[in-house]
């Protein structure tokens, strides 16, 4: 790895601080990166409440001036917008809810980053993602495993990745766990060691999806009944914009018994309410797929399968459907399987692939 170069994305928190670190202890040159995503006043925010903020960018500056690295702040504003934003707006609009961190790795740290990286000359763009990547001497392709700490574990973020992209990242992180990093961190002054994780989508950091998309498009989406399982109307939704498959708090019903969620209607602007056992399925259907160890998926597979990020996957058998898409079929019933969500698929520590959620069966 002599004379070797890496591009680490630095956020300002400490596991993209700590990442720079381990790879220049492993010998590489580095350059500290940070990527400027909007601007908190374009979206309504104050400009110190999200992570992009200057505060932010100050504490990822200050880590590579303490490690003596060269530190740029890169503009990419617009490709944020059109690439995360914008898609996140028109999924819930359409009824979906999505997960807009796997955008923003797809489309700009492992695309725009990577580009921006070989562009420098580098020879590896680098974040602070708890996961790691090995090349299967075999096959010669690039394979992604789950961290060693599995609190921490971002595949279900990762999924989408390419060949290409594995071939160009590291994970510096992948076999530590979130103390070990701290203490690095502490060990070495950094000025983030002790910062908060960020929890929150980052656009949308007090969780208030619906008052986002008001303050983005301008729109005032609609008020409309609530539907019990048989149509009847229960009560008045403030928009179906507003709730989620599985949603239980801030419903303002009084039914006699919990209601959830169980779906919605964008075109009649309905949203159905029932009780638990009305969101228990054992498929889904996902489209959009990508696949890490192999290029497609050509007959069906006993997997692991992982619906939400915070949840443990359950074992199923993945079936490959003719125009690409598949068929997740659960040993036991699933919880609010939501359109819009991505379903990742492992073979114990292997990540397979995965896609997005397009329907429950």
């Amino acid at each position: 790895m002599a004379n070797q170069k890496a591009l680490v994305g630095m956020s300002g928190g400490v596991d993209s601080s700590v990442a720079v670190l381990l790879m220049l202890r492993s010998g590489y040159s580095c350059i500290g990166a940070t990527m400027r995503l909007y601007r908190n006043e374009d979206i309504g925010l104050e400009e110190s409440r999200t992570c992009c903020s200057l505060e932010d960018v100050e504490d990822a500056r200050s880590v590579a001036r303490r490690l003596g690295i060269p530190h740029y702040v890169f503009n990419f504003r617009d490709d944020f917008e059109q690439n995360v934003i914008c898609r996140f707006v028109n999924a819930y609009e359409q009824g979906l809810t999505p997960n807009p961190c796997i955008e923003c790795n797809r489309y700009l740290k492992f695309d725009h980053l990577l580009r921006r990286a070989l562009e420098l000359e580098c020879d590896y763009v680098v974040t602070g993602h708890y996961a790691r990547i090995r090349r299967d001497p075999e096959s010669g392709r690039y394979l992604m495993f789950t961290a060693t700490d599995a609190g921490k574990d971002q595949t279900y973020f990762l999924y989408s990745m390419t060949q290409h992209q594995l071939s160009y990242t590291q994970f510096p992180l992948g076999e530590l766990t979130k103390a070990q990093v701290r203490e690095i961190a502490q060990e070495n002054g950094f000025v983030n060691a002790r910062k908060r994780d960020s929890q929150d989508i980052c656009f949308v950091p007090d969780g208030d999806y619906v008052a986002f998309l008001e303050r983005y498009t301008g729109k005032r989406y609609p008020c409309g009944p609530f539907l019990d399982p048989q149509g009847n109307r229960v009560g008045t939704h403030r928009g179906a914009v507003a709730y989620t498959i599985g949603q239980r708090r801030g419903l303002g019903l009084a039914m006699g018994e919990p209601v959830y969620v169980c779906g919605k209607d964008m075109q009649a602007n309905t949203v159905t309410v029932g009780p638990s056992e009305m969101l228990f399925h054992r498929s889904l259907v996902a489209k959009d797929c990508n696949w890490i160890p192999f290029p497609a998926l050509s007959s069906p597979m006993a997997v692991t399968a992982k619906t939400r990020h915070t949840r443990a996957g359950s074992p199923a058998t993945v079936t490959p459907l003719p125009d690409g898409r598949i068929r997740v079929d659960f040993e036991a019933p699933q919880r609010a399987i939501t359109p819009g969500q991505a379903v990742v698929l492992y073979k114990d520590d292997l990540v397979l692939g995965g896609g997005t959620i397009e329907s429950s069966l």
